[in-house]
């Protein structure tokens, strides 16, 4: 399989996936910025999340208070006008309460965190002028339908998705490459996504569902139980923790795949940062990657010539043959 026209599986490069997320903290500036620095990092892909927020959220839920920085609120405001066009950030009775004073609710923070098309066409062409693959995880098949109208190849379905079939089965016809994180899922359940979803151009995340998860719940065995139960299908390793060590390791266990959050600062306002790794921590850990499949080889034995004439020297007896 591909993501971004590179090969994902046994033998390829390990393929680093850099989640930006809602570490954007809905400012364009920060998200072109993010991918920026993702590119100079050398990873080979970034991702975001896109939901449709009065699908996903009931209105019980959109209407609780939430207390948040205004400068995601401000950072959202400002999209509404961008390269001189109009832009409805905000649906107009939740604008309306904003204008009257009441933004500090989950249903105004959700809004101001998600882009449209004009922020994910500006996303889009930043990409490919770094020469990075993108993608977004949809949480609804709304969100599914819109990720499908850009020449993407591939969706990442986050955790908490994988039990909405009705979402598998729109991300299964688009024909994309999907990438399947299984935090919070049983072999059951995962088991019933992959045949809805089909095998063929398939890979699949272990992933706790955890910011940041201890390193006794992190259970990187798991990495060879869904290689055993999906022979064939690569498997990967999404972290949430706040060091890179985990991510090395699964690499070390044969992680295909690997996904990091990432953000500029972790002291910024916002719910993920603080499970992300900073831009020089990410770049040490794709620098890991990359020697740890130097140092892991191709598994064939042979004797270096050095070894050889280091042995003439040190070797006393040679009558096995």
């Amino acid at each position: 399989m591909k993501i971004g026209g590179k090969p994902v599986g046994l033998g390829c490069p390990t393929f680093v996936v850099a989640e930006i997320g809602i570490n954007h903290n809905g400012s364009l500036p920060l998200a072109l910025e993010s991918i920026e620095v993702a590119a100079d990092i050398g990873v080979d892909a970034v991702k975001f999340q896109k939901r449709a927020v009065n699908i996903v959220y009931s209105p019980e839920e959109l209407a609780t208070p939430r207390d948040f920085d205004r400068e995601i609120l401000d950072a959202a405001l400002e999209r509404q006008e961008i390269e001189g066009v109009r832009y409805d950030v905000f649906p107009p009775d939740v604008l309306a309460r904003i204008m009257a004073g009441e933004w500090q609710t989950n249903g105004v923070l959700k809004h101001a965190l998600e882009f449209g098309l004009k922020e994910y066409d500006l996303i889009d062409k930043r990409c490919a002028e770094l020469g990075i693959a993108w993608s977004a995880s949809p949480w609804d098949g709304l969100s599914a339908h819109f990720i499908n109208g850009f020449s993407i190849g591939w969706v990442k379905i986050a955790s908490a998705c994988l039990t909405n079939r009705d979402l598998l089965e729109r991300v299964r016809e688009t024909g994309k490459t999907v990438v399947l994180s299984t935090g919070g899922s049983t072999i059951r359940q995962i088991q019933e996504a992959v045949r809805i979803l089909g095998r063929e151009n398939l890979a699949l995340m272990h992933c706790l569902a955890v910011y940041p998860p201890a390193d006794e719940d992190t259970n990187l065995l798991v990495l060879e139980t869904l290689r055993r139960a999906f022979p064939g299908v690569p498997v990967g390793f999404s972290s949430h923790a706040r060091d890179t060590f985990p991510v090395v390791a699964a690499v070390a266990m044969g992680a295909e795949l690997v996904e990091a959050h990432l953000t500029l600062d972790r002291n910024m306002s916002g719910s993920d940062h603080k499970a992300s790794l900073e831009p020089l921590e990410f770049k040490n850990m794709v620098s890991q990657i990359r020697r740890l499949e130097t140092l892991r080889g191709d598994g064939i034995k042979r004797v270096l010539s050095p070894e050889a004439k280091i042995m003439e020297k040190l070797r006393r007896v040679d009558n096995l043959f």
